[in-house]
């Protein structure tokens, strides 16, 4: 995202000599270096309506053992996987109902998964009872950890047969509780009826729902939505409410926010900025995985203007269009805004020149079905100061790439941009990734350092195309979440390199960070002017055949040049960095991601949540399109 804003009273405006360095680490991207797996709890429908046929002889149940066995045997080892299971102890006659509506059991504990005992559990489930969707929500949500990401994956063939509680009541419960707990559901083989039910635990809590008419969709959806919610997305931030209109905005200070945004929603958000400083601001939202949503109809836009004194239109703004959103794409929009370092004509008094106010509006614009009537986004806020120095002028040749020795070390990518794994400089570094996944590394560059970099997937699974065929794409952000570079391919289980191992596609490149950077005639170096993390998403697209969900091993070779000339030296000190990553005077910093929230807006409650964004997935595809934002 691009930094923005800094509130007046807040900066310091104390003269200062010297370099004022540029650490623009988003607030909680050290909350956990070394990112895991987000603990959750497999919940499958155990009732008497499971016991009916599905086709080849087999029975629901099969089919639901089946796909939970593709799942556990393809999880990592690391994971953290449990089993909850309703409908096994009882009956489901009249006389039963009372106890059949408490028949909830916890067969295995979200701890580090064992797959020969959790396969054995899932073998020895067998269906009688009652269906009592409820009550099971609430006992696999006891069962998780307290705090940090967490989810549940719900598989019923029907609706809650004992409520009250209702399921939809809930999981609006638990958000009430602030658990930050996602659920996503699966209906096999449901009517509208229950299919309404269920989408509707899926959105209060802001997971996903997906539809497996038989069980052969269910042995494909089952693993690819519990594989995804594995490595969530996690949104982070300090909360904050954008408005309908500029005279009622929020002031968003430097460093990160979360908020929520509806369907084709505007939320203004203002920022103060001092005369000569550079603002950027950006925000990001993470398409949750819906099933069945048609390629023609799979984009959303995110678009963003800024708007000057008074709320008049400044005529600048930028758009990103994302297709196949349903692969989870993290959809992001930036801007790097000058407007303050330009001086009014003459004094006068231009709404879009000069030191003040100004905002910041984004819409959810185009958007695609089944996704959620309210998605988390994170807004990362950032004012740079005005310069005496800029240092070095001269832009310099983008990195050579140098292909690293060795085995590599191992790096467990994060689900999102704020527990992205840290890449210790230049090096061969190694990961597995499962099917459906989309992970995020950082590497930091000081002033006048540059990277380049490949990554390859190894050989997996079977190489024929029509079973194992899959989407990969690997993109370079800025510490702003401005897209540098993206590449993409197809994946059939042979080895494949991005970008492609050739003379002319050897790396993704930058050229070293300089302040001046921003002047350049080429556009996309412009954006390579803000020392800090950069980030690497990699991303490997889920297959479309049944029994090809094999985990792919990966390698990221990193070059990082060192240092070549000063950064540039600041006219005013901030106390609280540019960014918020240290605190101004007087103030405490966030440390942790904020994984859930009330907000209000004209609807009501609003949950920010770690939401069903979870980066990663999607059958088969082509990658995310992004159209850069084009000035308006």
């Amino acid at each position: 995202m691009r930094p923005t804003k800094s509130t007046l009273g807040k900066l310091l405006a104390t003269t200062a000599a010297g370099l004022l360095t540029l650490s623009l680490t988003p607030i909680a991207a050290h909350a956990r270096q070394a990112p895991d797996y987000a603990p959750l709890m497999l919940v499958l429908d155990a009732s008497g309506s499971m016991k009916q046929a599905d086709s080849g002889g087999r029975t629901k149940m099969d089919s639901a053992r089946t796909a939970a066995h593709t799942f556990v045997d393809s999880a990592p080892a690391e994971a953290r996987v449990g089993l909850t299971v309703y409908g096994t102890g009882t009956g489901s006659s009249d006389a039963e109902k009372t106890a059949g509506c408490q028949d909830v059991q916890v067969l295995r504990p979200a701890d580090t998964i064992d797959k020969t005992a959790l396969n054995s559990a899932v073998d020895g489930i067998q269906p009688r009872g009652y269906t009592p969707i409820g009550t099971s929500l609430r006992k696999a949500a006891d069962a998780l950890p307290k705090t940090g990401p967490r989810s549940i994956v719900l598989v019923s063939d029907g609706e809650d047969t004992c409520a009250p509680p209702d399921p939809c009541e809930v999981a609006r419960e638990l958000i009430k509780q602030g658990t930050g707990i996602l659920v996503h559901t699966i209906g096999f083989g449901v009517d509208d009826k229950s299919r309404k039910q269920l989408t509707c635990v899926a959105q209060v809590t802001g997971g996903t729902y997906s539809d497996a008419p038989d069980g052969k969709t269910l042995e494909q959806i089952l693993p690819r939505v519990s594989t995804a919610a594995l490595r969530n997305y996690e949104p982070a931030g300090t909360p904050i409410t954008g408005t309908a209109a500029h005279d009622t905005a929020p002031v968003a200070a430097p460093g990160q926010h979360l908020d929520t945004i509806g369907r084709h929603e505007t939320r203004y958000y203002a920022v103060d900025v001092p005369q000569g400083a550079t603002t950027y601001f950006s925000g990001t939202v993470s398409f949750p995985r819906p099933a069945g949503v048609s390629q023609i109809d799979d984009m959303n836009t995110l678009n963003l203007r800024v708007h000057g004194e008074g709320g008049r239109d400044c005529n600048s703004g930028e758009s990103e269009l994302a297709t196949m959103s349903s692969d989870g794409v993290a959809l992001t929009v930036s801007k790097t805004w000058t407007g303050a370092t330009q001086e009014k004509n003459g004094g006068g008094s231009d709404p879009c020149k000069g030191g003040g106010t100004y905002y910041f509006v984004l819409t959810w614009d185009k958007v695609s079905s089944g996704v959620p009537e309210r998605l988390p986004i994170e807004l990362l806020v950032g004012v740079e100061p005005a310069v005496s120095d800029p240092g070095p002028v001269a832009v310099l040749p983008d990195t050579t790439f140098v292909e690293p020795a060795g085995a590599g070390v191992p790096a467990t990518g994060g689900g999102s941009f704020n527990v992205a794994a840290t890449l210790d400089g230049g090096g061969r570094y190694t990961d597995l990734l499962q099917r459906g996944e989309y992970v995020f590394y950082r590497v930091k560059l000081d002033w006048g350092q540059g990277l380049a970099y490949r990554v390859n997937f190894g050989a997996a699974g079977s190489t024929r195309q029509v079973e194992n065929i899959s989407n990969v794409a690997t993109t370079l952000y800025t510490p702003f979440r401005q897209e540098i570079s993206s590449k993409t391919n197809a994946y059939t289980g042979s080895a494949v390199t991005l970008p492609s191992d050739s003379a002319s596609e050897k790396a993704i490149t930058t050229v070293p960070v300089r302040y001046n950077n921003r002047t350049a005639d080429a556009i996309g170096t412009r954006a390579q002017s803000v020392a800090g993390w950069y980030y690497l998403a990699v991303k490997l697209g889920a297959t479309a055949q049944e029994g090809a969900n094999v985990p792919v091993p990966v390698s990221l070779d990193l070059t990082v040049t060192k240092a070549e000339g000063a950064g540039p030296t600041y006219a005013t000190a901030n106390g609280g960095g540019v960014f918020g990553e240290r605190p101004a005077l007087g103030e405490t910093p966030v440390t942790t991601p904020v994984a859930a929230a009330t907000s209000t807006s004209s609807n009501g409650p609003i949950l920010i949540a770690a939401a069903g964004a979870v980066v990663v997935l999607a059958v088969v595809a082509f990658l995310v399109i992004r159209r850069r934002g084009a000035r308006r």
